[in-house]
């Protein structure tokens, strides 16, 4: 089994050939990163593919910014779970003596960013959190329920040399909400349409049990509890590791979780169940170089086929 070292130095081994290769622009923070125009048509195309398998399903689309109101994230109870993660957004609110202290601050090499408060914005821990609120407002669904098509950048505080693990990424999902059943059917559909989506990109893949990364000790058996109920799957692609390979899709069974915070209610005023398939757009196209070369010219022609028809 590799150590935590090896599988460190293979993480940084193929960051750095992404680097080289011009298809991953360096910030100076781990986990951030500028995309070439390479990379972004790769991304521009699997968002496409992923469009072709699910856009004949009539799902509303919504597209939103990478910010969400810090009320909407308060309630959503996503702090409760994931503190670790998330990531507020802080500006200068002060006088004319607040702003010399700042630049002080800076002159002086200390931490200039004391004086700032927090906005009523925060960033998007996942695609799928503006939805929930949005459709309360609507009211009770219609008899099939609701599907959502959306697609954001979202941010997870946790630097890292894994190119697969970024700070700031994109998520596109569908999020089916309704009955127990018709969010299950929903879930097994795309279970079997996200294996044979990625199978066409030539990449090799495995569906596997999963849990979210809950923080604390109440966090354990709530990963626990997840993994038992079988309530999140994820399609795992080896990028940097065979053993430890990195999840790519993943597939939610909320059950009752966002109707019951957003009192979200069915046309026969039961409680919404909600699940979504989410797309690491990132994950996906870092899988596609790594298995077909950094040169797409020369990618297998069944995958520029799928990619570019």
């Amino acid at each position: 089994m590799a150590s935590t070292q090896e599988l460190s130095q293979a993480q940084r081994a193929y960051l750095d050939e992404l680097l080289k290769h011009g298809l991953l622009i360096e910030t100076g923070v781990d986990g951030l990163y500028g995309r070439s125009g390479v990379f972004e048509d790769v991304v521009d195309r699997f968002n496409v593919l992923i469009s072709r398998y699910g856009g004949g399903d009539g799902a509303e689309v919504m597209r939103f910014p990478p910010a969400i109101s810090r009320k909407h994230l308060e309630e959503s109870e996503y702090l409760k779970s994931f503190p670790q993660l998330a990531g507020t957004l802080h500006s200068f609110m002060g006088n004319d003596a607040d702003h010399l202290a700042l630049l002080k601050a800076i002159e002086e090499g200390r931490d200039w960013t004391l004086g700032q408060k927090a906005t009523d914005a925060v960033m998007t821990p996942a695609a799928c959190y503006p939805i929930y609120p949005t459709l309360a407002k609507r009211g009770p669904l219609k008899p099939d329920g609701a599907m959502v098509d959306v697609y954001s950048y979202c941010f997870r505080h946790e630097p890292s040399v894994d190119p697969a693990r970024m700070q700031l990424f994109r998520m596109r999902e569908y999020v089916r909400i309704g009955s127990p059943q018709q969010v299950m059917s929903f879930r097994e559909m795309w279970l079997e349409r996200g294996q044979k989506l990625m199978g066409s990109l030539g990449v090799p893949v495995k569906i596997d049990v999963a849990n979210d990364p809950f923080f604390g000790r109440a966090g354990r058996m709530l990963a626990v509890n997840q993994r038992d109920q079988g309530l999140k799957f994820e399609l795992l692609i080896p990028i940097t590791s065979e053993e430890k390979p990195t999840a790519c899709l993943s597939f939610n069974y909320h059950q009752d979780h966002f109707g019951l915070l957003w009192k979200i209610a069915t046309h026969d005023a039961q409680v919404a169940h909600t699940a979504c398939v989410g797309f690491g757009m990132e994950r996906v196209t870092l899988a596609l170089f790594k298995y077909h070369g950094f040169d797409v010219e020369k990618w297998p022609a069944a995958v520029k086929k799928q990619l570019w028809p």
